[in-house]
């Protein structure tokens, strides 16, 4: 929940025009992928007086340490977007 939070942060931070934040959980057999994006413009999301700071190295860390990763940018129609993947185990092997 912590990638999800520390996005919500930066979407709070970075792209204060920001209308609409999408979450979406999607659980596959053998991973779980996290999307996260925001409706913010392209200009409010790279420059609003905030020093950069832990967010995204953070939530690398965080996925990186479950042999997860992420990956954000820019959204190709604007806004940000957060994706990340956390392997799971099969049933039975936790």
């Amino acid at each position: 929940y912590r990638i999800v939070q520390e996005a919500l942060t930066n979407t709070l931070k970075h792209a204060r025009n920001a209308r609409t934040v999408h979450v979406e959980l999607h659980y596959e057999p053998d991973q779980l992928r996290i999307d996260i994006s925001d409706d913010g413009h392209p200009d409010a999301t790279t420059d609003t007086g905030h020093a950069p700071g832990h967010g995204l190295p953070g939530m690398r860390e965080r996925a990186a340490a479950y042999q997860g990763s992420v990956d954000a940018g820019p959204h190709p129609d604007g806004g940000w977007r957060v994706h990340a993947r956390l392997p799971r185990e099969p049933a039975g092997e936790a």
